[in-house]
């Protein structure tokens, strides 16, 4: 299957990286090169992209569709690891930085990789396939108790405790195997709330599975260090639990003097990074929304980095 993956935002992401000819931007999420594609064709021989993405599919693919293009560097890798990975490329300082947090259409579309619950697969939703733990290992060995706590808190499922105790049941008969037999239980555990039980019962084993949220906050802290003056961070999101990390974070390295407005000078200490671009997120237009309905739910939050004298 071809790896497929419409851009979200793209014109909006763009505009915000602000990007200049002989700059180094980074992807650092770059699946099937959607945004990156037209990110390298605004860059001169000097300028530089660099990607990065944890699915070796996304890899192969990206380095396929940009083939003709020299001046990229591809890394397998997380996007939470970020520094890391530019420090081994000798790399200091970037101007702009994107991360796409959702899941490519790819990886929803692909049978085998077991993220949808409209098609019949064995339970993976790995994004890393050489990782060992994937989703099938967590709904047969994961306590009840473990369960109800990433179904509560990154799917905000309030069935949480039903489903977890009829996997539980489910599974001292037999192993729970496929995404069709995991389906069939939040069926039967919460047959009035279906549809949306099964969106957020998916997302959280996605989000336990990858370790979406664990890390995110240090990524994003290192990606904004890591940006020249000026440099901007832009950031998509398609849910509230990641949308609120990449919020907070932005306004705690924004810096706000909490001093008295009567005070002559500041004298809290509170120091800044840069500022918030988009004192509201950025969400895709209408006709976006229309043409690729998985785009509904998604956000994008810009924030541009300012280095002090």
């Amino acid at each position: 299957m071809e790896f497929k993956h419409e851009p979200i935002m793209l014109k909006e992401c763009l505009e915000n990286l602000n990007i200049k000819p002989n700059g180094i931007y980074v992807d650092g999420t770059i699946g099937g090169a959607g945004h990156s594609s037209r990110i390298v064709e605004r860059l001169n021989p000097s300028g530089r992209l660099i990607g990065i993405d944890r699915d070796q599919d996304a890899l192969a693919a990206s380095k396929k569709r940009l083939e003709k293009y020299s001046n990229v560097t591809y890394v397998w890798g997380n996007h939470e690891n970020i520094r890391a990975h530019l420090d081994s490329l000798d790399v200091k300082l970037v101007d702009g930085i994107l991360l796409d947090l959702g899941v490519s259409s790819y990886q929803i579309d692909e049978p085998e990789r077991g993220f949808s619950y409209t098609k019949d697969a064995r339970l993976d939703m790995r994004m890393n396939r050489e990782q060992d733990i994937d989703a099938e290992y967590i709904v047969n060995n994961y306590t009840k108790e473990e369960l109800e706590k990433i179904f509560f808190e990154y799917g905000e499922e309030k069935f949480s405790k039903k489903i977890a105790s009829k996997i539980i049941s489910v599974r001292e008969k037999k192993k729970i195997e496929t995404t069709f037999e995991l389906a069939d239980i939040i069926r039967e555990a919460v047959p009035k709330n279906t549809v949306d039980s099964f969106k957020r019962i998916f997302q959280a084993l996605r989000i336990e599975v990858n370790g979406e949220l664990k890390d995110l906050k240090k990524a994003i802290e290192d990606a904004i260090l890591s940006l020249n003056d000026g440099g901007r961070l832009c950031i998509i999101t398609f849910h509230s639990l990641e949308d609120r990390i990449v919020k907070n974070t932005f306004i705690e390295y924004e810096g706000r003097c909490t001093c008295p407005k009567d005070f002559p000078k500041c004298v809290c200490g509170y120091k800044s990074y840069g500022k918030i671009i988009t004192k509201k997120p950025i969400v895709p237009s209408e006709e976006e929304m229309i043409r690729n309905p998985r785009s509904k739910s998604a956000k994008l939050r810009v924030f541009e980095r300012k280095i002090e004298a």
